[in-house]
C-alpha cells in the first residue's frame, strides 16, 4: 500500500499537469506557434516562467524530487495562474503550511494577466500593505527588485521609516510628502480589513515604536488611499525620471496593480526607452 506522503506527491503531480494543460500560452504571454500537438503550456514553459529547472518541474509532474519550498510553490501558482484556493491546494499537497495571509498575497490571476500585456511600461502588483508581489522586468529596472524582502521589511512603507536606503528612490526634497502620502494610505488600509486581521494594527504598532517621524504623522489621522499620482523617481544610472502612476485596485482593495507612464513635458520617455535597453545591468540589489 503507497504511503500517505508517496500519494500527496503523486497527486501534486497530476494536480501540476491538469493546471498546466488548461492554460494558453497567450494567457501568459506566450506565443502559441504552429507546432503544438497538445493543449496547454509545455513543462519547459511552466519551469522558465516559475524560475525552476526544467529537470526538476518533470520530477514534480511525476511525483518525484525534492519537496518543493514555499518560495517555489508560489511561483508555481504564479506561472500557473492558480486561484487562492488552488493556491492553497498546492501548499497542503507539497505539504508545507499555507501562508496565514494567503489570499492577500496570492495574486489575483487577472491582474497577473494584466501585468503580462504591461511589456513596454514599468508596472508591479503590491498588497494594501505595500509589499510587492510581483515586478516585471522594467519595474524591477526602475525601482529595482522590491519582492524579495521577508517580514515586516516586506512592507516598502516599513522600509520607508526604518531604512534610510529606501528613500534613496525619491530626491530629499519630496521626503515629507512621500511620509504624508504613506501614512495616510496606511490609516485608510487598516480601516478597510477586518477587525480580527492583525497584520496592519501590528504593523502600525511597531512603526510607531521605531520612528518618531511616522508616529507624529499617525496621530494627525489623515486618511486617504494613494491613487493615481505623479512621482519623481532617482534612477541610479540615468537620474531623476518623472513618471505618472496608476492605480488599478483589486474588487477587495487587498491589491493594486501599479503601471508607470512618463510625465509629459519631461525627458522621461526617452529615459524609460534606455532603461528597457540597459535593464538592471548597472542597478545594485537592495540588502534583505
Amino acid at each position: 500500500m503507497a504511503s500517505a506522503g508517496s500519494t500527496r506527491y503523486t497527486e501534486l503531480g497530476a494536480f501540476l499537469r491538469s493546471r498546466r494543460e488548461r492554460i494558453r500560452p497567450a494567457d501568459v504571454g506566450l506565443p502559441s506557434g504552429p507546432r503544438r500537438r497538445v493543449p496547454g503550456l509545455r513543462r519547459e514553459e511552466v519551469a522558465q516562467l516559475a524560475g525552476a529547472s526544467v529537470d526538476y518541474y518533470n520530477e514534480l509532474e511525476r511525483g518525484a524530487g525534492s519537496q518543493p519550498s514555499e518560495q517555489m510553490i508560489a511561483a508555481l501558482a504564479r506561472a500557473l495562474r492558480l486561484t487562492a484556493d488552488e493556491r492553497d491546494y498546492l501548499y497542503h499537497l507539497a505539504g508545507r503550511p499555507v501562508p496565514v495571509h494567503g489570499a492577500a498575497s496570492h495574486v489575483h490571476p487577472a491582474m497577473l494577466d494584466l501585468l503580462d500585456r504591461l511589456t513596454s511600461t514599468p508596472a508591479q502588483v503590491i498588497t494594501d500593505l505595500h509589499v510587492t508581489l510581483v515586478q516585471n522586468p522594467l519595474a524591477v529596472a526602475l525601482l529595482g527588485d522590491q519582492s524579495g524582502f521577508r517580514g515586516p521589511r516586506a512592507s516598502f512603507v516599513h522600509r520607508w521609516f526604518t531604512d534610510p536606503d529606501a528613500r534613496r528612490l525619491y530626491p530629499e526634497a519630496d521626503h515629507e510628502a512621500q511620509s504624508r502620502a504613506f501614512v495616510a494610505d496606511l490609516r485608510a488600509a487598516a480601516a478597510r480589513r477586518d477587525a480580527r486581521d492583525t497584520e496592519a494594527s501590528s504593523m502600525i504598532s511597531t512603526l510607531r515604536d521605531a520612528s518618531a517621524e511616522f508616529a507624529a504623522l499617525w496621530a494627525e489621522h489623515d486618511v486617504a488611499f494613494r491613487r493615481d499620482d505623479r512621482k519623481r523617481l532617482v534612477h541610479p544610472t540615468l537620474g531623476l525620471i518623472e513618471v505618472n502612476c496608476l492605480n488599478l485596485f483589486s474588487e477587495d482593495g487587498r491589491q493594486r496593480l501599479l503601471w508607470f507612464t512618463p510625465a509629459v513635458g519631461t525627458d522621461s520617455a526617452d529615459l524609460l526607452r534606455l532603461l528597457a535597453v540597459i535593464g538592471t545591468q548597472d542597478i545594485a540589489r537592495p540588502t534583505r
